[in-house]
């Protein structure tokens, strides 16, 4: 009964897309030293869930990770090397090829995260390997200043051959705009910084950063669509923590951690990446090992998580995954299999559903965008 269901569901779902007759870009970032020379662009049909390969969009090295502009014509891109860039793209929404406006220094080495503030005019980056965050200036031709601030994290965790040092792994702008949160694999912390939306200048919180438990290695961060909460994936605990967000005064508070893994689960795995639901009312998190989607249910008054399944992804080492912009469709991309995985989003409980086969032709897929069509 339970399938059937489920089937009639989709059906409805493929059908009001089919209605839409919606056609997205998508891009895939990657690392080269798998065999991959840069960004890869499909066409994802969304009356079908079918995606078709574009070919090579821009030759660069290790664009580990993406992000696209609010007003779609801009694509931004890590060099996730030891002298670390970042890049500046213009989406030619016909053709999907990505023509380099230019590229800027991250101030760092090993860039693997960015994030864009609520006005468009600024880029935040993360560097991972030196510990590190800039923010970068957007020019009005959709070009990359020159950093406006860095600031170097300090601090070590209890894991030595992950947490020797800082590592910093994921930022994101408060929905106010006010701060910058970014997340620091090897300190075992979150900082907080206050935000110049004017200037792009960065200065500690009051409470300038909230630890983690030791040994979690927190990797990247959601806010819930409501600004209250903030959801964060540990990687090296496989785990994921609720924090109350005090916007007055830019304040964590710890909520509550559950486990991104089935019970019973005793295998290798280090956790992915982390995804809330446009409704609010489910949290994704994947794991890299178990090869699984962790689908956590979001309670609507103490907005902490209980799992409601974990499903086995079609692929290895998912290291990152999307939904698309309706929220019908889950991407996957599966670092160990060399492949990219459509699923079909439940619109009711949020559960998954594979659709049609894998597919293949990227090496190392790191990271997928979806660009919304105007």
């Amino acid at each position: 009964m339970r399938l059937s269901w489920w089937r009639v569901a989709t059906a409805a779902l493929v059908c009001c897309a089919a209605a839409s007759g919606a056609e997205y870009l998508v891009y895939a970032g990657t690392y080269t030293r798998g065999g991959s020379h840069g960004i890869y662009g499909y066409r994802f049909d969304t009356r079908t869930g079918k995606m078709r390969a574009l070919g090579l969009e821009a030759e660069v090295s290790n664009p580990s990770y993406l992000i696209e502009h609010p007003d779609h014509r801009f694509l931004y891109a890590v060099s996730e090397d030891a002298a670390g860039m970042v890049s500046a793209y213009l989406i030619d929404p016909k053709s999907g090829k990505l023509s380099l406006v230019n590229r800027v220094s991250s101030k760092g080495d090993g860039p693997c995260h960015l994030a864009l503030d609520r006005e468009g005019r600024w880029l935040a980056v993360a560097n991972y390997n030196s510990g590190s965050v800039a923010v970068l200036p957007l020019r009005k031709d959709g070009g990359l200043g020159e950093a406006a601030a860095f600031v170097q994290h300090t601090g070590t965790g209890v894991n030595p051959q992950r947490q020797a040092g800082p590592h910093a792994h994921a930022v994101v702008f408060s929905p106010d705009n006010r701060y910058l949160l970014a997340a620091d694999l090897g300190a075992d912390r979150i900082f907080v910084y206050r935000f110049d939306a004017e200037t792009g200048a960065l200065r500690p919180a009051e409470t300038p950063s909230v630890a983690v438990t030791p040994g979690s290695g927190v990797r990247h961060l959601v806010f819930h669509p409501n600004g209250k909460v903030l959801y964060a994936v540990n990687e090296l605990a496989s785990t994921v923590t609720a924090w109350l967000w005090d916007a007055a005064a830019g304040r964590l508070a710890e909520l509550q951690t559950v486990s991104s893994l089935p019970p019973g689960y005793a295998g290798p795995n280090t956790a992915g990446e982390i995804a809330v639901n446009g409704a609010g009312t489910m949290v994704y998190a994947s794991n890299r090992g178990c090869d699984c989607l962790a689908l956590l249910v979001v309670d609507p008054v103490r907005f902490t998580l209980s799992a409601l399944e974990f499903t086995p992804l079609i692929g290895q080492t998912p290291r990152h995954f999307a939904l698309d912009p309706t929220g019908a469709y889950l991407l996957v991309a599966n670092q160990g299999s060399d492949s990219l995985t459509v699923y079909t989003v439940h619109p009711r409980t949020g559960q998954i559903r594979p659709m049609g086969h894998p597919v293949t032709g990227v090496a190392m897929p790191t990271v997928v965008v979806f660009i919304k069509p105007e």
